[in-house]
């Protein structure tokens, strides 16, 4: 990706900060490798809203919330933070990927997939013409609709910002608003913006996407986007193979892609908190060889 600006550089990247990812981050920062966390502002609301955990051994009759400012404490007593950042894009490149968060980019020789599982499903056709008239970011192709009519699929705050941003660049943004009120307080629309109601079930078009079909009505425009909270694995890395169970990996947490590692949720069952910490050391492990035989071969 030429001609981008690059924020930071990382041995590792994570991408997560749940249980798996916090438990990579330590193992791989006691290995001496510069690591970058890429996470929320709030950290595994999962183990946060477990009343006691039982079966972590050590540990029984902990709270979930009690033992979630555990791990934090031990990755910040390590000197490591978490970038507040969602990352909408794991791109390969010669040495190594280039990490996309909104308009701010970042470099790692190798990557730790720690996503969790996602209740997100993608709408009929999103993944078909996604590249083909649908983005999930558009501060990065907003450009490319300079005077054109979008669409904005909103879930979340972050997408009634960027239907803003789109106003000003677009001749019209048609907004599907499924925001939650409490997470849209405080933000006024831009006067280009028509706000259509409907739940969107699915991508329309041809060889380019063309519209959203709702559930009583079609809308029509030159560009989708798509703004939520999470993006599907095999959607943020391409290329990278999946199964209706989760990410697939070897013993290494290993994917089909040269290092990229995966460990957690996002691996599929069991979704337990030991198992988490378990393949979060071993994909750390494995990602910190791989860096070592990557500067062997140097």
């Amino acid at each position: 990706m030429e001609g981008i600006k690059i924020k930071d550089r990382f041995d590792l990247a994570i991408v997560g900060c749940g249980p798996a990812g916090l438990s990579a981050a330590v193992n791989a920062a006691i290995r001496k490798k510069k690591v970058g966390i890429f996470g929320t502002d709030f950290c595994s609301p999962k183990l946060h809203h477990a009343p006691h955990i039982d079966n972590y051994l050590g540990l029984h009759s902990i709270t979930g919330e009690e033992l979630r400012q555990r791990f934090l404490h031990h990755v910040k007593s390590l000197g490591l933070q978490i970038l507040e950042l969602k990352v909408s894009g794991v791109y390969p490149e010669t040495a190594g990927f280039t990490l996309q968060a909104r308009d701010v980019f970042y470099q790692a020789q190798t990557v730790i997939l720690a996503t969790g599982v996602s209740a997100v499903q993608p709408i009929e056709g999103e993944a078909d013409y996604l590249g083909r008239g649908v983005s999930y970011c558009a501060t990065c192709d907003g450009p490319l609709y300079q005077g054109k009519k979008v669409i904005v699929l909103a879930y979340n705050r972050e997408g009634l910002e960027e239907a803003n941003f789109l106003a000003e660049i677009a001749s019209q943004v048609i907004l599907v608003d499924r925001v939650k009120k409490d997470q849209a307080q405080g933000i006024k629309l831009h006067p280009n913006i028509k706000t259509v109601q409907g739940k969107p079930m699915g991508i329309i078009g041809d060889m380019w996407a063309t519209g959203v079909a709702l559930e009583d009505q079609s809308i029509t425009a030159d560009g989708i986007f798509i703004i939520r909270d999470a993006v599907l694995p095999d959607q943020l890395v391409p290329g990278l193979q999946v199964s209706n169970t989760g990410i697939i990996v070897d013993r290494h947490c290993a994917t089909n892609l040269p290092g990229v590692f995966a460990a957690g949720d996002c691996t599929g069952a069991p979704y337990q908190l030991s198992k988490a910490v378990g393949e979060g050391q071993v994909a750390a492990l494995s990602a910190v060889k791989y860096l070592d035989d990557l500067k062997h071969k140097a």
